[in-house]
């Protein structure tokens, strides 16, 4: 699994300070997606030793790692999740196009499911098909209403 760049930011995760790692070699290929360059099989091998650097730069500075993507080795994004939880005690996110929780959900404090579909819009849209969890507990929260803006009269 590779990734091709990283940020922090503010509005992926709700009340979150998160970095947002962008994975490359997505398979879902869909419509109208905002980053198609990340279809393609390229940049640096995003391992623990690749966390771990960038960890030492900002850990201090976050609330939660965020995994953009991974789709293609589920296993590994658990994988590095895990390590974030056990060694950094961080909030861990996982932004999939998935329509199914992964096999170790509880791995995640976050998990945003289901493909970008044009027609249905993004998470900022009440239209959307897309949902973001919120792990509490044992049971999953759908939080997806924090990026609807109160509509104005």
């Amino acid at each position: 699994m590779r990734f091709h760049n990283y940020d922090i930011v503010f509005q992926e995760i709700p009340d979150e300070v998160t970095l947002a790692i962008n994975i490359t070699h997505c398979p879902n290929l869909c419509e109208g997606c905002h980053s198609p360059h990340l279809r393609e099989d390229f940049g640096e091998v995003l391992d623990t030793a690749a966390l771990d650097r960038l960890l030492a730069r900002y850990a201090e500075d976050i609330t939660c790692v965020c995994f953009m993507g991974g789709d293609r080795d589920v296993p590994a994004v658990e994988c590095l999740a895990e390590h974030v939880r056990t060694h950094y005690h961080l909030k861990t996110g996982w932004y999939s196009g998935r329509n199914e929780m992964p096999p170790h959900p509880m791995l995640f404090d976050f998990v945003k499911l289901g493909p970008y579909i044009p027609e249905k819009g993004s998470l900022k849209q009440r239209t959307t098909n897309q949902r973001l969890y919120r792990r509490n507990g044992e049971d999953w929260e759908d939080i997806t209403g924090r990026f609807w803006r109160a509509v104005e009269l």
